[in-house]
This record gives structure tokens, sequence and C-alpha cells, in this order.
């Protein structure tokens, strides 16, 4: 009799409802991180362990309970981290779905949910989706004691588990929704938070952006993402990385653990196109610098190509050259805003000047730039949404993301706009910034209405300029070139605005 399996995690999927049409080819399909975590620190501990990525493999949630109803789990995790932290509130639209259809296919199946959105909203996850329990905290040491706890439980029905003692626990203790102490945040990540269980993963299905690949869209596959440090020293009021780790909890791998990573996908799944999903990598240049000297003395240093956020006052000129010695051919900059006072309000302290001065540095020194754009921060105006939009057109990167203000649960943001009681999406994937019911801030000056619509219009004034076609096809060739005309071509459809119309 083949021993029942204790842990199966779950990524959810439902990458229509999130980016309509851009999710069958354009954006990224990208190796689940904390379930890789996750499932090192389980069967670490001595758990069997499997993982279902439902977004990789495009399955429903009828497909997902049809897997679950064959692997007979004792234990489901659904993990609804994302691949970023804005990412975890929309996926919850997917993580729920699939949640209540397990439970309708068997109630009495066990299900934990975990992520940035379930930290930030613990009791009011648990208390709306079918599931037994929510985590609050980053996972590992909560599902490894409850599957103590579970392990442990005879059939005796007069027995009466322990949920008490489980840390970071969200649970049901009759009418009363209890949450216990956070369990504490891992330190040693080298030996607890490894992840390397890539054999658990459908790593042929994974694929990177398509503008990661510019000039070269053979290369989105194999595709692979890691990380090097975790949470972020900032405090964005936009920005709800820190929900499940706390405040101001920053930790880092060693450079030898990282590289040691990308040596394995290197050798073992030819991956050299790498996202380093760390939200600020370029912060710490002891770090930085050993990660990126010990990445350029590889044979193949040449064929890798990382990209990596940053902030515009974390970027040392002098670091340059090194970084793109070590692969790093794109650097994500969070430039937020063309208007300093808005900047101010949204904690991001920096000159126009200092803008313009680094991102033509790095282009100097051969790495492509990703400018990162929000329109509706709390003191916008269609006249600073301008302002923003210029500052884009003027800096040209090579790509730019364009975002309108949400207020993701665990940011400041949030906090504010429940206590002016502002409206919030309907529904998780309303916090999609590409979703049919995305549903924005509205600002001191204008609605969330007029916000998304310069959003999606100044999306489409950048892409569509001469100047923008014109240096993508020099720097990256005349397909590029054609493949962005292509993608111009489609207008997202959204229901706020729809609305507006018919009114």
């Amino acid at each position: 009799m083949t021993e029942q399996l204790d842990l199966l995690l779950i990524n959810p999927g439902g990458r229509e409802k999130i980016y309509q049409q851009l999710g069958d080819d354009l954006t990224a399909v990208e190796p689940p991180l904390w379930c890789r975590l996750i499932a090192g620190y389980i069967l670490d501990h001595g758990f069997s362990v499997e993982i279902i990525d439902s977004e990789a493999m495009n399955w429903n949630e009828e497909r997902v309970t049809e897997e679950v109803r064959k692997r007979e789990p004792l234990l489901v995790g659904m993990i609804v981290f994302g691949h970023q932290p804005s990412a975890s509130t929309q996926q919850m639209t997917a993580g729920g779905a699939a949640c209540a259809a397990i439970k309708a296919d068997d109630p009495d199946r066990k299900i934990i949910i975990a992520g940035g959105h379930v930290s930030a909203l613990p009791e009011k996850t648990i208390t709306e989706e079918a599931v037994d329990w929510a985590c609050n905290g980053e996972g590992p040491l909560t599902i490894e004691q409850l599957l103590n706890v579970l392990r442990g439980a005879p059939d005796d029905a007069g027995f009466a588990p322990d949920f008490a003692a489980v840390e970071g626990l969200v649970w049901r203790d009759g009418d009363e929704i209890r949450n216990n102490t956070p369990a504490p945040l891992i330190r040693d990540m080298d030996k607890d938070l490894h992840g390397n269980v890539w054999h658990l993963l459908p790593m042929e299905r994974y694929r990177a952006h398509n503008w990661h690949c510019f000039g070269a869209p053979d290369t989105r596959q194999p595709y692979a993402s890691i990380y090097t440090s975790l949470g972020c020293p900032f405090r964005c009021t936009f920005c709800c990385i820190n929900a499940p780790f706390g405040v101001n909890r920053y930790r880092m791998r060693s450079p030898k653990a990282v590289v040691a990573e990308v040596d394995l996908l290197y050798r073992k799944y030819g991956v050299t196109t790498i996202k380093i999903i760390d939200e600020m990598f370029v912060l710490n240049d002891r770090h930085v610098s050993e990660i990126c000297r010990l990445l350029a003395e590889k044979p193949y240093a040449s064929e890798l190509n990382f990209w990596a956020y940053a902030r515009i006052d974390t970027v040392k000129p002098e670091m340059l050259a090194m970084l793109r010695s070590a692969g790093i051919r794109w650097l994500a900059l969070g430039i937020e805003s063309g208007s300093e006072h808005v900047r101010d309000g949204a904690e991001k302290s920096f000159s126009q000047d200092d803008i313009r001065d680094i991102v033509r540095r790095i282009q100097m020194a051969d790495i492509s730039v990703i400018g990162n754009y929000i329109f509706g921060l709390p003191d916008d105006d269609l006249t600073t949404m301008r302002e923003t939009l210029d500052l884009a057109m003027e800096l040209n990167c090579e790509f730019a993301n364009f975002y309108s203000a949400m207020a993701y649960p665990g940011s400041q943001l949030y906090n504010d706009a429940v206590a002016q009681n502002l409206t919030l999406p309907e529904n998780w994937s309303g916090y999609s910034q590409h979703s049919f019911d995305c549903t924005p801030l509205p600002t001191e000056h204008i609605p969330a209405s007029e916000v998304l619509k310069f959003r999606d219009a100044a999306f489409h004034e950048y892409f569509e300029s001469k100047r923008f076609l014109d240096m993508t096809a020099q720097k990256f060739g005349i397909e590029t070139r054609d493949s962005i005309t292509e993608i111009t071509r489609h207008r997202l459809r959204r229901q706020l605005l729809e609305e507006g119309a018919e009114s």
C-alpha cells in the first residue's frame, strides 16, 4: 500500500482573468518561488511533498480538483504569493475558486491558504474562502507544525488537535476566529529556504516576458526565477511586500548559494534567461558585488540574461560594468512619477536630474532599462500624470510598465483607503492592472475612471511613438519593432470605462 502524500502545494492559475488576451503569449510564466521554498523546507523535515503549478499547466479549478482527488494528500496548501508583491491579491481569484472546487468535491479535504494577501487579511480570508486554515506569515514553519499535528491526530473522535500551538495559524475555534502568534522568520536561508526542488516543477513550461528577450525571442525558454534576498527596507506607500515578513525584515542568501543555484539551472536545465525576483536586488554593495564576481567567473557568463529590480538611489555608476559582466542585461527602475511632489508623497525622494542621469549611465553600460511608472498616486491630477508620461517619453527606456495606483492589501494605501471609505475593487481580480474589472484608486483630484483611462492611453502613446519604435528597431531589430506594433493593435476592455460610456 502506497503511503499517503503529506502535502500537495498548489500555485493557482487564472491568467485569462488577470491579463485578458495578454496572458496568451506576452506575459511570463514563472516558477512559483514560495511553492519551491515551502516544499524544500517540508521535504527537509521528513514529509512527502508534490507541487501542482496550475498556472504553468493552464489548468482550471476542475482539473486541479481532479488532480487533488488522484493524489489524496493529507493537506492541501494553496499558495497565493504571486510573482511580485502586488500579484498576490489578484491570484486570490483563481486560488479561491480552486479551494471552493476542492471542498465541493470533498468537504473533508483539509486546506491551508498562504501568501502575501492572506497575511495582510488573515481573518477576512478564513471567513470568506473555502479553507480550514489560513497562514499569517511566510508559511514554512506554520505548515510544518500543522502537518505534525495532523499526522499525529488519531482516529479517536474525542481527540482535539492542538491548533493553538501552531505558530502563524489562523483557525476556527467554534464560532471564534483565532489568530496565533506569528512564526519567527527563518534566518538560515541557505539551509532552510534553499528551494532546491526544481524536479517537482514542469520546467519545460516556463517562459520569460517577451521584452526580456527582445532581439532574441528564441531564448524565452527555458526560463527560471531565483531570489537573493527577501523583504525590503523601504516603506513606499503603494507597496505590500512586507505583509508576510513584518516591517523592515530584509534577509539575504549567501552569494555562493545564489550562484550555485544558477549553476544548477544552467547545467541541468539549460537555463540562461533568469529573473532575480528580489524587490531590491541592487541594494547591498557587498552582497551584489560578490554575486556578480562569482557569476562573471563562470565560463558561460556571456550567455546569461538576467533582469532585476533597482531604485534610482541605490544604483551606483561604478557598479554598472560589474553588473553587466555578470549577465545583468535589464534593470527595472521604480521611477513612479514625473512630479517630485507626488514622488515625495509616495516616499520616493529623488530629483528629476537624478533619474535622467542614472538611466543614461545604465544604458551606456549596455544594460537596458525598464521604467516603472504609476498614475493615480494620492496627490496626482491630470497635470502631474501628464508630467509622468512626459518624463517617460523623454527617457525613452527600452521598455516601460504603466500602472494605476492600487490599494493593495498590506500597503499604506490600502489602510488609508479603508479609513477614508474609498471604493475598492469588488473582486480580487479587480486588483490586476490588466483585468476587465480593474479598479484603481481615485486621487484627491480625479476619479478612478480618469486614472484608468489615462493609464491605458499612456501605454499606447508611449509604445506607438516613432521615437520609441525607431530606438527599438535600431537596438533589437525590425522584427522586435514589428512585434510591438502588433501588440498595440490590441485594446484592453475595461468595465469601469464601458460603464462610464453607457452613463
